[in-house]
């Protein structure tokens, strides 16, 4: 790479720091009772909304952030990817779709050792992942598809360890896919040498699914289910969810216990020596812990009891920095050249901000899936711990000594470029309580607005936008009639996943930087327009290859 890949134009930008402030889960949905965002009080972001001048909304789902097709809900993977690379990639559940629709993936290597060894060995093959079709972490189809192509390759003995989801969809859904699978497995397992079983499983939020190691009890209990078979034993997945909601009334898919699949009273499938085992989610963020209690020989983040000699290999390599999986089925996307490199290479100086629960969206899925600093003298990263879920239960979350700490820096005036994440939108929005929805929007709208002053004062610019929508759309719709869906006793019935609503973009600017800029008439702007338009306003041309910015000089510059 060249330096003169980001030239810089004299007058082109602000004096001041440019600061990207990211509303994760705030989206602009319908204004009607399912819109916590709507409801909520937000007199910093209806004042910018106001501003209508450098302000409009931008795609942040389907293939404006590189997913399958349109139908496809964004996340926050994706969009950080998309909001740090100025351009598009497609994106895992893409390239998994590909790769299985061609048989690409299945004329790989790993998996045709994979298959190899059981069938050589009669060992069995274990799946763990995600258990839905959100297309956020993982899809059903992918999972079947590998059952279907085990079975027709010979494999004998096949396991799944499903984590229910509840989040990326329907809250209390968990059924609808356990009978989907199952309906694949029943068969196969009929025959008289085939052995293809539901093993294990529990709620995502609980067992195995924890990121950026908030965590490592929900890992544990995972590695406990999963492969020493430990846990409350069921003769199925769909008794032990009955039991679970018969005990906790109300209780939802994501939050489910952790389950152990037992026959004659011993586990119908432990993870032992000689088994080869596929972690299926194509997103890493919350399947790196278990990869590293599989691979890494000093493992110590708790006790694994045993580790079994496997093949272990995931659907995607999860970090290519750390090469982590170090075997996986596809390749995941290659991003080069993301802003934060860019603007290494010129010697900006960086902060990326956020809490424990979305520190890695704005520092490894931002820079293109790359774990650590392009330049740690350039660069500062700083993680604020996140409060102990349940999240609605402190929904201001840690927005408040977010935008503190990103004042601190702009104060210091150490670095030009800065960019933070408010988790409170998608994470409170993900629990279903929407009056709590409503008060961690207007906390991010109070952080918001603490932002503003200083930043103005030193002549900077704040680009805000969202990565995806989530608490804008928290309510499910009646397919038939388009309006809000009733349970039978006359209560809302909640959504938890994202939403396929556009996101707001607003640039504010100091009143005597602000008239000399515009927007561009891009045609349908989305989150990969974002880089280029921050690039702008430091002052450099937007790197070639990049989606345009959405803002312009006045006069043409």
């Amino acid at each position: 790479m060249k330096i003169e890949e980001l030239r810089e134009i004299p007058g082109l930008g602000v004096p001041g720091p440019v600061v990207v402030a990211v509303l994760d889960g705030v989206g602009l949905g319908r204004g009607d009772g399912g819109d916590a965002v709507a409801q909520a009080s937000t007199p910093n972001l209806d004042r910018l909304a106001a501003r209508t001048l450098l302000t409009t909304r931008l795609a942040a789902h389907g293939r404006a952030v590189g997913m399958p097709s349109d139908s496809d809900m964004g996340n926050s993977e994706v969009g950080h990817n998309a909001l740090g690379a100025g351009r598009i990639f497609d994106q895992g559940a893409k390239l998994v779709s590909e790769a299985i629709g061609s048989g690409r993936m299945f004329e790989g290597s790993l998996w045709k050792e994979m298959v190899a060894r059981c069938v050589s060995t009669r060992k069995p093959l274990h799946l763990i992942g995600l258990l839905s079709d959100g297309n956020v972490h993982s899809h059903i189809d992918h999972l079947i598809a590998m059952v279907v192509r085990a079975d027709a390759e010979g494999v004998g003995e096949l396991f799944v360890h499903v984590l229910l989801d509840g989040r990326d969809v329907p809250k209390t859904s968990a059924e609808i896919y356990i009978d989907q699978l199952e309906i694949v497995l029943r068969p196969i397992d009929a025959k008289p040498d085939r052995c293809y079983r539901i093993a294990s499983g529990g709620g995502r939020m609980g067992t195995t699914m924890d990121r950026y190691e908030a965590d490592w009890s929900i890992v544990e209990k995972g590695w406990r289910t999963h492969v020493l078979g430990l846990g409350r034993p069921f003769r199925s997945a769909c008794e032990a969810i009955d039991a679970f909601r018969a005990e906790e009334p109300g209780i939802v898919d994501q939050d489910l216990p952790a389950f152990v699949i037992t026959e004659n009273d011993r586990p119908v499938g432990t993870i032992d020596d000689g088994a080869s085992v596929i972690a299926f989610n194509f997103r890493g963020d919350r399947m790196l812990e278990l990869v590293r209690a599989f691979e890494e020989t000093d493992f110590s983040e708790f006790d694994c009891v045993r580790v079994p000699d496997v093949l272990f290999g995931g659907m995607m390599q999860y970090d290519g920095d750390t090469d982590r999986p170090r075997r996986f089925l596809v390749a995941p996307p290659e991003i080069e050249r993301t802003l934060g490199e860019l603007l290494c290479e010129r010697g900006i100086g960086q902060v990326a901000c956020s809490e424990t629960q979305k520190f890695g969206h704005v520092t490894y899925f931002w820079n293109g899936n790359r774990s650590g600093a392009f330049d740690a003298q350039l660069e500062q990263y700083i993680e604020i711990p996140s409060y102990d879920p349940p999240f609605d239960a402190r929904p201001e979350m840690r927005a408040p000594e977010i935008a503190e700490m990103v004042l601190r820096e702009v104060a210091a005036g150490d670095h030009r470029f800065l960019r933070l994440n408010f988790a409170n939108g998608d994470m409170v929005g993900h629990t279903g309580d929407f009056a709590a929805t409503v008060k961690a929007v207007e906390a991010v709208d109070l952080a918001l607005g603490a932002l503003v002053p200083p930043i103005l004062a030193a002549r900077g610019a704040l680009i805000v936008t969202a990565d995806h929508g989530n608490a804008d759309d928290m309510v499910e719709i009646d397919k038939k009639t388009g309006q809000l869906l009733f349970d039978e006793e006359g209560r809302l019935v909640a959504k938890t996943s994202h939403s396929l609503n556009p996101v707001p973009f607003h640039v504010v600017l100091n009143p005597q930087d602000a008239p000399f800029f515009e927007l561009t008439s891009v045609e349908s702007p989305g989150l990969g327009n974002v880089a280029a338009t921050a690039a702008l306003l430091l002052g450099f041309d937007p790197p070639k290859g990049y989606l345009p910015s959405l803002l312009r000089r006045r006069g043409g510059a």
